[in-house]
């Protein structure tokens, strides 16, 4: 891989990364009409409409055909598009959009355990220190909630704990496959089936409530879901996972500015600390690894 590629794939994790941190502010606010799993799909299907129209522009629905294609696109919606997604919108639900954030950071710790331990590599002493100090960022964050039940913190941990599987079946589909065709069956597959959850479990809003709240469904669907996502799939595409990962510490910031700007709630004492050894880990986990290392987003 030459320069000008890791170059290109850090500033597409970057630029992502700054559009992902609206992303729990959007999602929240859309709450205040509609139901999780509603929110969810509606913002997976305007993806899918805008993945769509970039295919029919690109001339790539050709692209659709390949069974490899087909096959590792539909496992990262399996792991991604329905489980990570449905976790992470309804933890929207039950807790701060910054706590949501900066554990969400704890994807970098699940990624480092699950692929460079299991495929037995050797791992360096500032790998092991960095996922120490995500951890014990974590743990700080949950701290102020010991004895008292945060049943949204707990989802986000689990959700980060399963995303990595569908970055690695999204690497996986991107070599066979440009990022809007991947992700557009990722977003049509995904998005029908948490609607059709949505109705199964009672929890659809109805229409004049998703109406209502048609702006923020349009933002996350074509900014966050749609163009972030984007850059993330080209991004993880040039550079490992682990390195994106460590560049991902830029969104609670990002999340914690836009909740203070628009939900008027300064970050908390907790949320600034447990930021300090959760940033420093992900640098050290993005430093120099094997690109073997293949796994968000």
């Amino acid at each position: 891989m030459n320069i000008s590629d890791q170059r290109i794939g850090e500033f597409c994790i970057v630029m992502g990364v700054l559009l992902w941190g609206i992303f729990p502010v959007f999602t929240q606010l859309s709450y205040r009409s509609l139901s999780p799993l509603t929110s969810l799909a509606g913002s997976s299907l305007c993806a899918a409409t805008f993945f769509g129209i970039v295919l029919t522009v690109r001339h790539r629905w050709h692209e659709l055909k390949s069974k490899e294609t087909l096959r590792y696109a539909l496992l990262s919606t399996v792991f991604t598009g329905i489980i990570f997604y449905s976790l992470y919108f309804l933890s929207l639900k039950y807790s701060s959009a910054g706590n949501i954030s900066i554990l969400g950071l704890s994807e970098a710790f699940f990624s480092f355990m699950l692929f460079q331990v299991w495929k037995k590599e050797f791992i360096p002493k500032e790998h092991i220190f960095g996922a120490i100090l995500i951890l014990l960022g974590a743990i700080v964050v949950l701290l102020p909630s010991v004895g008292v039940f945060r049943l949204g913190d707990i989802l986000i941990l689990i959700a980060a704990a399963i995303v990595p599987f569908g970055n690695y079946y999204l690497q996986k589909a991107r070599k066979h496959a440009n990022a809007e065709s991947v992700l557009f069956i990722r977003t049509l597959v995904g998005g029908t089936a948490i609607l059709f959850l949505s109705f199964l479990f009672h929890t659809a809003s109805p229409l004049t409530d998703i109406m209502h709240s048609l702006s923020f469904l349009l933002v996350n669907g074509l900014v966050v879901l749609g163009i972030s996502n984007m850059l993330w799939v080209e991004g993880i595409h040039r550079i490992p996972v682990t390195k994106a990962n460590g560049l991902n510490a830029l969104g609670p910031l990002v999340t914690l500015l836009a909740a203070w700007v628009v939900f008027k709630t300064a970050p908390t004492a907790w949320q600034l600390i447990a930021f300090i050894p959760m940033f420093f880990g992900m640098g050290y986990i993005g430093k120099k690894i094997s690109l073997t290392g293949a796994e968000r987003k």
